[in-house]
Formats: C-alpha cells, structure tokens, sequence
C-alpha cells in the first residue's frame, strides 16, 4: 500500500477556550490514491472534529484503540478538550459519548449548544475557519465548570498512584466511593480503574518513546505494571496491538 504523507501538529488552544481546552490540532493529508489509517489511542480526552468531506462530530472517549481512515488530501482541524471538561462544554455526560463518534449536530440539538455558523463547519468550508468555530463554541461554555468537574480533574491527578485503590481516592476527594464513580463515568467517560489503565498506558508510551529509552521490562515498571507481562496484557487491550508492534507502527508513521 502506497502511504500518504500528512502531518499532524498540535498547538496551544485560542486564549479564549484554554480555560476548557487542553489544545487544538491539525492534521492536513497528502495526495496519494492511498494511506494506513490512523491508530487513535485512548487518552481519557474528548475531541471536537471538523474534517473535509465530513464535518464536525464528537469523538470519544476511547476504551481501546479507533482505526481511523484518513482520506488522500483531506484535511481535519480539532480541539481537545480537557480531561473532566466534556460534560461542562457539550452539556451531556461524557458516558454517553464514550467509544462514539457523533455528529456535532446530534450532540448540539441534544444539549442546546450555541448556534455557530453551519457554513464555517460545512463539510466544504476552509479548514482554519472550520478550526476557528471549534474554538468559538467551546469559548462560549466557559463558567460552566463546576464541581464535579474540578473532582474528575483532581482524580486524574491521584489516579496513577498504584497503591491508591478507588476507596481511598474516593477518601481523599471528599466523596463516597459511589458517588465518585458516578463522577467519574459522567465527566471522564468511565470509571477510575478504567482511568487508571489508560493513564498507565499514556505514561508507558511517553517513557518507551523517551530518547535513549531502556527496555520493555524497565519502562513498564517505571510506568506502574507489576511486569512486562502485566503491560502486554493492557496493551493488546487498549491499543489493539503488542507493546514491541505498537512502538514500531507509531515509530514508521512519525
């Protein structure tokens, strides 16, 4: 298969939005008759998604890895909202959205978001104004955040402590275990021991692909896997592939 050229970049979210965004980024494709589609981890994050010949969706949460096409030439702006800010930004519970990809349209008459232009998110519009309105309606959300919010933002924080199971940081943040569940599932997508997997995975991955990186066993260690064997079974899981195969595909893709 002849792969298509595109280059992905990530940038600090418009001032206005950064309150609710952790970034926007940009993916713009070559032209090539054909590409390998994109493996989108899980990350605990939701994205807002415009992409040419498409138009604007929700995309996730993620429980295990999304193949996603990347048509030749297309173009793609998003905005990646931080971690406990989807329920706040959409107006619906980020459970509802999770392993999903739903048309902004869907989630807009559902929650009652602000109008935007429907030509600046048009499957044909231009992609930096297609970006721009991204930024414009997560903006409008802002003072929405409440505290439920700011505990699921404060549980991502403890939640990669191991010796911390979900009793005790549902201690630490003032909540009944139940209740901090519910938080969890309505802000983040899912509950705290899923959380904590995917976390685990995102920390591996920024060790294993650290310069001068050590091996499998010493990174998963460092990452919080009781062995290598521990960070194989999850990666397969949540990745879709072997830690060694998942290192060498993101490695040939850049």
């Amino acid at each position: 298969m002849d792969e298509v050229a595109a280059r992905y970049r990530e940038q600090a979210p418009p001032p206005a939005a950064a309150g609710l965004a952790a970034c926007a980024w940009a993916l713009d494709a070559g032209g090539a008759a054909a590409l390998r589609p994109v493996r989108v981890l899980p990350d605990a994050h939701v994205d807002l998604v415009w992409a040419r010949g498409v138009g604007a969706f929700v995309a996730g949460p993620d429980t295990t890895a999304q193949l996603a096409p990347v048509a030749p030439g297309r173009a793609m702006r998003g905005l990646r909202l931080r971690r406990g800010a989807a329920a706040a930004v959409l107006g619906v519970p980020a459970r509802e959205l999770r392993d999903r990809r739903v048309p902004l349209d869907a989630v807009r008459e559902l929650a009652g978001l602000p109008v935007v232009d429907e030509e600046r998110l048009a499957a044909d519009a231009a992609p930096e104004d297609a970006g721009a309105a991204l930024a414009e309606l997560v903006a409008a959300r802002r003072g929405r955040v409440g505290a439920s919010e700011r505990a699921a933002e404060a549980l991502v924080g403890l939640v990669g402590d191991p010796a911390a199971p979900v009793p005790a940081l549902a201690d630490r943040l003032g909540y009944s275990e139940r209740q901090l569940r519910r938080i969890a599932d309505d802000a983040l997508g899912y509950g705290p021991k899923v959380l904590g997997r995917v976390l685990r995975l995102q920390r591996w991955l920024a060790s294993a692909e650290a310069p001068g990186a050590p091996g499998l066993a010493v990174t998963a260690a460092a990452a919080g896997y009781a062995d290598q064997a521990h960070l194989s079974r999850d990666c397969r899981a949540l990745a879709g592939l072997p830690p060694a195969a998942l290192l060498a595909e993101r490695a040939a893709g850049g």
